[in-house]
């Protein structure tokens, strides 16, 4: 490597395990090169990785970063975890498990570049050890948006003036948000404080405070009151850097589902996809299948096996289980032929929401998807699923109004009606027309953030003067 490289600022990156932590941290480590001319390690945590987290990684090796290198971490033994055991669970050990391959790694490259930050992302604050044992800069790498770090910056706090299980709680009203979040709303690991995720994710929040700043992955012009309340929140709790939004376009070869979004008329077609890690019951997997077919609206589903019940099952593998079309109505590919297309496991999305056919988002308000949509215009149907999600479909029907959500009934199940009442209104309503004029500011909003002279621009600006100045 360089001379110039290995006497100025290394960044060490370490990312947690899933598409919705590589993606943004990836295009974070791209910037830097690209911008700043720094040289990064991107230090990886083996698990059972797919096709599409080994995707993302391959962008780390574009012509023209030869400054970035990636680096692979031994697996960690999770073997003694019951098959229960949650996602936040299993990514927390998994860092603290690494942490010895960690400091091995980090040794050797501080001996290699002296001037070294190291950046952990949300579940990697046990990392912040190693780190003060070398005298390291450490940073944190939020993946989601300002309003769900205030939530964290609250939680140690919160955990000693709760009493019972946030799930009961009515509402609670967050610092920087002006709408409430009824308690079943609130991250999933939240609804259950005796399951060990509960512990780990408070763990994550009171460790937070140790970082010496924190990126988070949105812009002023979206979250304006909450990063306000962050900045005022800055003697308990580090200063904050907006940064987005950071997004990613996976490498792709010809796509047979671009192709037909090209025989399409524009703005005409509804993009369906619950992410890398959401699938439905058969149930509403049925449901959702009869109420796109009911609308009548031109469709491009992204269809993954269904599992016996709603959640993260598939949370470090993007590929499906079997073949998710026999799980399908009897008859549906054949009624929809021409007006809908199903694609399984995955697609391009970046390109299916660039794409000048696509008209609507049906979304599981994963922030990484809710980014793309703002950077496209795209208006979103929010259907949450896990993790922060419940809490962003909030954020963007309430507080940015920019979505519509379906009606859930008792038993958690949305009904066919209610999903084609919501995909007519999206697609061919007046309520979708003003979705759409909103989202086309924000889309602006967005472009103008990360532009050479925007917020976020200056924002990594401002940090990156501070590591030059203090490593």
């Amino acid at each position: 490597m360089a001379m110039e490289a290995q006497t100025g600022t290394h960044v060490a990156i370490l990312p947690s395990p899933g598409m919705g932590h590589l993606i943004p941290l990836v295009a974070f480590s791209k910037r830097l090169v690209a911008t700043h001319s720094f040289s990064i390690t991107f230090i990886n945590l083996i698990t059972d990785s797919s096709a599409a987290q080994s995707s993302v990684l391959s962008t780390l090796n574009d012509v023209g970063l030869s400054s970035l290198q990636s680096v692979d971490l031994p697996p960690a033994d999770l073997s003694d975890l019951p098959i229960s055991a949650k996602i936040e669970t299993r990514i927390s050990l998994t860092v603290r498990r690494s942490l010895s391959s960690l400091r091995t790694l980090l040794c050797d490259l501080t001996s290699k570049f002296p001037n070294t930050v190291m950046v952990a992302d949300i579940f990697g604050t046990d990392a912040f050890d190693v780190a003060d044992e070398l005298s390291l800069p450490k940073y944190l790498f939020f993946p989601a948006n300002a309003t769900a770090l205030c939530l964290m910056s609250q939680l140690p706090a919160l955990d000693a003036q709760v009493s019972g299980e946030f799930r009961d709680l009515p509402e609670l009203r967050l610092p920087g948000c002006s709408s409430p979040f009824p308690g079943k709303d609130l991250l999933a690991p939240l609804q259950d404080r005796k399951d060990a995720a509960y512990s780990w994710l408070l763990h994550q929040a009171k460790r937070y405070r140790q970082a010496d700043g924190i990126f988070v992955n949105t812009f002023e012009g979206l979250e304006s009151q909450a990063l306000q309340f962050l900045k005022e929140n800055r003697a308990s709790f580090p200063e904050v850097f907006p940064v987005g939004p950071l997004t990613l376009e996976l490498p792709e070869n010809d796509s047979e589902c671009l192709r037909w979004l090209d025989e399409q008329p524009p703005g005409s077609v509804l993009f369906v996809s619950f992410g890398s890690g959401g699938t439905l019951s058969c149930g509403q997997y049925q449901n959702l299948a009869h109420g796109l077919e009911k609308s009548g609206q031109r469709f491009l589903w992204v269809i993954r096996t269904p599992e016996v019940t709603e959640g993260p099952a598939a949370f470090f593998t993007v590929e499906s289980k079997g073949d998710p079309k026999a799980y399908l109505p009897q008859g549906f590919l054949e009624r929809t032929k021409g007006v809908g297309m199903v694609v399984p496991s995955w697609a391009p999305q970046t390109r299916v929401l660039a794409h000048a056919a696509t008209g609507g988002f049906l979304t599981h308000c994963g922030w990484n998807s809710t980014l793309e949509s703002f950077q496209n215009g795209i208006p979103l149907i929010a259907w949450p699923l896990y993790a922060e999600q419940k809490m962003n479909a909030i954020l963007l029907v309430d507080e940015i109004k920019v979505a519509i959500r379906p009606k859930m009934q008792e038993d958690g199940i949305i009904k066919v009606e209610e999903i084609d009442r919501v995909v007519r209104g999206l697609m061919e309503g007046e309520e979708g027309k003003a979705l759409r004029a909103k989202m086309r500011d924000l889309r602006d909003a967005a472009s103008t953030a990360v532009a050479e002279g925007g917020s976020s621009y200056h924002s990594v600006v401002n940090a990156t003067q501070i590591w030059r100045s203090t490593v």
